[in-house]
């Protein structure tokens, strides 16, 4: 018998039984809060994240404004193109 199958046999391979629970960290244990609690921990931490948020400057919006107007622009130009391509083509192929 290889040293591996007798250390197979044995469980000497150092892993959990299928059956067996994990241990639970040991350390600081919080007590559970309740539902006022949660929520009162819940908007000061939305309140402390909104205090860092970065508002754009008058130049960043109109920057950021002016390049999705002319995005927009451009999908729509391509879109009506496409449109009356295959319009087009439609009343090539079935004659209308």
């Amino acid at each position: 018998m290889s040293e591996s199958a007798r250390a197979g046999a044995s469980g000497a391979d150092r892993t959990r039984g299928a059956g067996k629970p994990r241990p639970k960290p040991r350390g600081k244990v919080e007590p559970r809060r309740n539902v006022f609690q949660r929520l009162t921990l819940f908007i000061r931490q939305v309140i402390g994240e909104l205090k860092k948020v970065v508002r754009p400057s008058r130049a960043d919006l109109v920057g950021y404004a002016s390049a999705v107007l002319v995005f927009v622009g451009i999908v729509m130009a391509f879109v009506t193109l496409v449109d009356l391509g295959v319009g087009t083509a439609v009343g090539w192929v079935f004659g209308g």
